[in-house]
Parts: structure tokens; C-alpha cells; sequence
């Protein structure tokens, strides 16, 4: 499960915050994505990131679409991560991180110990809102900046560039409503999961590469990029999981068509500021203020 990829990224911190690493191991692919899909790493490659290695249970394997086939001779579905795969029955349970997320939140607590088990990312009192926040956010945010990015014509980059910009201006204006810790008040819940993949992505690689330059988090919504830094400098479970080396080298080299000859940007200066860091335009606004 590759760390680059915004879904399978969300099944690695969920599998951190419920305290899932002894029960699901994983082995994540290579950043490279072309032709055939999703790749292992070579024996002998040296990658950044937790379990970037051949594939334990199938070491003649280069690609993650030879486990479809070995599944499913004649599958003819698309190769996506993340891939839940039960190696004892050799089947393929999930690859939907939406199904996996909500599989681990629960299905094994009765292996856990506590504080894991009580661990709750999707409490029976916000689970309205969360769905409702859950579409919006997935088909204008998560979603948005691959419409835009993926554009082929100006029309259509544009609608999709508008509608992502608005929604980040609504998680903007509703994290700036409450000033609590997290997307709904004192505790993590799905919608921060969900949204944090896209918004850690944001500023390092999908202001130049897919285009979303309107404005950026760091100096653009003052509220988003502090929810961002608390929830990356502050809880394991996230910062563990984000490997910006493995993300910006996935976008800016398997995506020939946005960038042909895969140079990867040497910016931002730094992936993500410290938590009470600023960008120079932010600190001198501030500045003026508390004089």
C-alpha cells in the first residue's frame, strides 16, 4: 500500500490510530506508476518509507496487477490500492478504502487493548454530518484536484479549479466556526482523515502540478493549514504515514501526460511549515497586528 496514493493513505492512518499495525502488515509499492500499473520495489532498491520492498508472499511478482491475476485469472477491473489481501484464502477482500477504513474501525476490537479499542472515528452523534461532509469534500476536494489537473480542456479545468477552490474556502470558513482541535471539535474523526490526504498534499504538489494555483494552505486559509500542522505534528498517526518524498515523486514522475520529461519541482522550501511556523508574507501580516 503506497503512502503516495490519497485512499491508501487514509487505510494507513486509520490502521495507526486504531492500533492495527501487529494484526495488518502491508507492503507498500514503489512511487512509479506506468504502464502496468503499480509496481513493487526491486531487490535492492533503496526507497524512503516504511515497507517499500518486493512483495513478501510472491517474490517473482514485479507488479501489483499479477495479484488480480493470481486471484482472478480473466479480472478485467482496474488495479487499485489499496489492496486488502487475505493470504491464507489467496482472495482479494477489499481494494475500496472507504469499505476498508470502516472495516478496521471496528471489526477487530475484540483483539484490541485500550485506548485503541475505544477509539471511535465515526461516533453515532456525528455520523449525519460526516456523511454529508464526506461528499462534498470527497467529489470537490479529494477528487477536485485530479479533475483539475486531469483537465483537457480550459473549460473544464476551470469548472473544476472554481469548484475546489469554494470548497476549501467552505472547510475553511467551518474549521474557522468551532476553533476546535479537529474537523468536529475535541476528537479525530473520518472527515479529518479524509480531507488531511489531500490537504498534505496541497501546497508540495498540487498547486504546480495539477494546476490548483489560486491560492495555497500555507498562506491562503490561515485555519486549514493550522488544522493541518496540529494533526501532522501532534498525532503519530499521521505524520508516520506521509512520506513527501514518495508523493511528489509519484505525481511528477508516472503522470507523463501533465509532465513528460518527470522533473520533480524542487518546492515548496519545506513540504510543511512547524507548527507555529509561517511563511514571510504571514509572519509580517501578523507582525503588523500585534503591533
Amino acid at each position: 500500500m503506497p503512502e503516495t496514493n490519497q485512499a491508501t493513505h487514509r487505510a494507513l492512518i486509520v490502521r495507526k490510530l486504531k492500533g492495527l499495525e501487529d494484526i495488518i502488515p502491508y507492503t507498500s509499492v514503489h512511487w512509479e506508476m506506468l504502464d502496468k500499473g503499480w509496481r513493487f520495489a526491486s531487490k535492492g532498491e533503496k526507497l524512503p518509507g516504511d515497507n517499500v520492498t518486493p512483495d513478501p508472499l510472491h517474490p517473482e511478482f514485479t507488479h501489483l496487477r499479477q495479484i488480480y491475476f493470481g486471484v482472478k485469472p480473466d479480472y478485467n477491473g482496474r488495479f487499485t490500492v489499496p489492496t486488502l489481501y487475505d493470504k491464507k484464502q489467496n482472495k482479494i477482500v477489499s481494494n475500496e478504502s472507504s469499505e476498508i477504513i470502516r472495516m478496521f474501525y471496528t471489526v477487530f476490537d475484540d483483539l484490541l487493548p485500550e485506548p485503541y479499542k475505544s477509539v471511535d472515528l465515526f461516533p453515532v452523534d456525528l455520523r449525519k454530518d460526516i456523511e454529508e461532509t464526506n461528499e462534498w469534500t470527497y467529489n470537490d476536494i479529494n477528487n477536485g484536484v485530479y479533475k483539475s489537473g486531469f483537465a483537457t480542456s480550459e473549460e473544464a479545468y476551470a469548472n473544476a479549479c472554481h469548484t475546489l477552490f469554494k470548497s476549501l474556502d467552505r472547510a475553511e470558513a467551518h474549521l474557522a466556526s468551532h476553533g476546535g482541535l479537529y474537523y468536529y471539535g475535541a476528537h479525530v474523526t473520518e472527515a479529518d482523515v479524509r480531507l488531511y490526504t489531500t490537504i498534505v498534499r496541497f501546497d508540495p504538489v498540487y498547486v504546480q502540478h495539477f494546476k490548483c494555483n489560486i491560492r495555497d494552505i500555507r498562506s491562503g486559509y490561515p485555519h486549514l493549514h493550522w488544522w493541518l500542522r496540529h494533526l501532522y505534528w501532534n498525532l503519530p498517526a499521521f505524520k508516520e504515514t506521509t512520506q513527501f518524498e514518495h508523493i511528489k515523486k509519484h505525481y511528477t514522475k508516472s503522470h507523463k501526460q501533465i509532465n513528460q520529461h518527470s522533473i520533480t519541482p524542487l518546492g515548496p522550501e519545506k513540504d510543511i511549515l512547524g507548527e507555529e511556523e509561517e511563511v514571510p508574507a504571514v509572519e509580517a501580516v501578523l507582525k503588523a497586528a500585534r503591533n
